[in-house]
Formats: structure tokens, C-alpha cells, sequence
């Protein structure tokens, strides 16, 4: 799950890089200095998936990237791209790790049968 999800954070950092460079002409130094905040959150989030509150930030920064849609229209669109790919490697990962931890029950129990 936090492989999945720290790629997804990744990406929106690559992505919030491109959404500065196309409002560096019409924005206003505030609006691009959040971006650049942000993209350096996300890079930094991705490390934090570990502890207890790195996916609840990462939930809270899928909202600040959307909201970067009143700077960069297309934002509006990319960020409900991104929030859909961030809920669905969550989804995926917690799937996953529950096959994995069925199969690993499953192994301990043939292996403690053989003794």
C-alpha cells in the first residue's frame, strides 16, 4: 500500500512542478510560492507514509491540490485524476496486504502441520 501511495505523492509533486511553470506568468508570488510549498510537501509526504498521520496529510493535500485549480484551471481536472488514483492505490494496498497476510497465515499453518 505505501509503495502505491508514495508513487501517486510523487507524481502530484512532478505535476504541482509543471502547474508552477505554467503560472509563473499570471499567478501572484503567494499563489506560486504555496505551489512550490506544496509540490516539496508532497516529496516530503511520501517519506512520512510510515508513521500513523502520513496518509491522513496525504488525504489533506489531495483538497490543497484541487483547490491549486483556482490558479491553474486545469487543476481542477488533474487533481480529481490524482485523488482518484490516490484513493484507489489505498483501496488496492489494503487488499493486497490482506491477501498477502491470508497467504502467510495459510504457509505457518502447513508449515506447523509438517512437524
Amino acid at each position: 500500500m505505501r509503495v502505491m501511495a508514495a508513487a501517486v505523492l510523487t507524481m502530484e509533486s512532478l505535476l504541482m512542478g509543471f502547474a508552477l511553470l505554467i503560472a509563473k506568468d499570471d499567478a501572484t508570488t503567494i499563489s506560486l510560492w504555496l505551489g512550490g510549498a506544496l509540490a516539496i510537501t508532497f516529496i516530503l509526504n511520501a517519506g512520512v507514509l510510515k508513521r500513523k498521520g502520513g496518509y491522513l496529510l496525504g488525504s489533506i493535500l489531495q483538497i490543497c491540490l484541487i483547490s491549486y485549480g483556482s490558479v491553474v484551471t486545469q487543476m481542477y481536472f488533474m487533481g480529481a485524476l490524482f485523488t482518484t488514483l490516490w484513493i484507489t492505490a489505498i483501496l488496492l494496498g489494503r487488499r493486497g496486504e490482506a491477501i498477502k497476510a491470508k497467504l502467510i497465515t495459510e504457509r505457518d499453518k502447513k508449515g506447523s502441520s509438517n512437524l
